[in-house]
């Protein structure tokens, strides 16, 4: 029997964002580490929509998808403004 190892790195993480108009707003984040780009992909949209529930945010406007291959694997982190 064949075994395939598959390593998981998710989380995310936040800054704050500046300005009257933005006030109780924050850039949200999910990152993933996978052997795929497409499950790369899925996995930092599901940590980032994971960090907008836990901290009971709504999403605001469009997801922003930036990934690449430094480390050898896909590597994708996903970014959305939430507002409480």
């Amino acid at each position: 029997m064949k075994r395939i190892c598959m390593t998981l790195v998710a989380g995310f993480a936040f800054v704050g964002m500046t300005g009257t108009s933005n006030a109780g707003c924050v850039q949200a984040g999910g990152e993933a580490t996978m052997v795929t780009q497409d499950l790369a992909k899925f996995m930092a949209n599901a940590a980032l929509n994971n960090s907008i529930k836990a901290n009971g945010w709504t999403a605001q406007g469009s997801v922003k998808m930036t990934c690449d291959t430094n480390m050898g694997l896909p590597h994708c982190v996903a970014k959305q403004k939430a507002c409480s």
